[in-house]
């Protein structure tokens, strides 16, 4: 079972989108896909068509319910919701190993997934440490703006300080550029400006890039699957070129 985080701490990158479109994505190539969504805002829940007015995540790492309880099954696959109960998770998940909560929920379920796509908030709370700690690695959708380019350091000194203290194993499976139109000045300079970052950096650069379109928010406003929506949308075709790399690693055994 590979579980995977898709991880960025800035807003407006792609991160839930690429949650869903890796999730469906898998799950249309026959894999068994279970989403977890750790963000508090549920965007994933609500696009993968859960219902967030109930039971969740929250429940589960509260150990108020079993996991297999809040477990939803939906035409796009089974689910963990998130509620906005998991905003006091800060506040509430004080015990000793609180790092490991989610990690001790997934690990049961070894045998029943391929994947685990995790959508973690756009902050570096206890939250992101549960999923980043539960992780066998992370994709980090990266926004072709300079702001995206200004927060990789910090995310990627969190990445290194779970990896030292809470999960030796994590590794950074690549970065994804997102949103990006080749008409722009702005968005070809952020591009090159990603690529010499990733180089210096040594992290992984996926090769394909996410172009943006319209047909990905109108997808989501109907809650469908982009694939289902669109499939010869452009981001459509550049997500499932993304899934042909990221299943790809796993030949490559990376």
């Amino acid at each position: 079972m590979r579980i995977t985080t898709i991880i960025n701490n800035k807003g407006g990158v792609g991160k839930t989108t690429t949650a869903h479109a890796l999730a469906t994505g898998l799950k249309s190539k026959g894999k068994r896909v279970l989403s977890v969504d750790v963000d508090p805002q549920g965007n994933l829940s609500f696009t993968m068509g859960a219902d967030t007015g109930g039971i969740g995540l929250y429940e589960a790492m509260k150990e108020e319910m079993p996991l297999s309880a809040v477990i939803q099954n939906t035409n796009y696959g089974d689910v963990i919701p998130s509620t906005l109960l998991l905003t006091a998770a800060d506040l509430e998940f004080t015990d000793t190993g609180r790092e490991w909560i989610l990690d001790s929920l997934l690990s049961p379920l070894k045998t029943n997934y391929t994947h685990v796509i995790i959508d973690s908030p756009p902050t570096l709370g206890i939250l992101t440490i549960n999923a980043l700690t539960a992780s066998n690695d992370v994709v980090i959708p990266m926004g072709t703006d300079i702001y995206s380019l200004q927060g990789l350091n910090q995310l990627l000194s969190t990445i290194g300080k779970v990896q030292k203290f809470c999960n030796k194993n994590i590794s950074i499976a690549g970065l994804l550029m997102t949103r990006y139109n080749s008409r722009t000045v702005l968005n070809r300079d952020i591009k090159d400006s990603i690529e010499e970052k990733a180089e210096e950096l040594q992290a992984k650069i996926y090769k394909t890039i996410i172009r943006d379109g319209i047909a990905v928010k109108e997808a989501q406003t109907q809650k469908l699957c982009l694939f289902e929506y669109a499939p010869k949308s452009k981001p459509a075709e550049d997500y499932m070129a993304f899934i042909s790399e990221y299943l790809a690693q796993e030949q490559e055994g990376t």
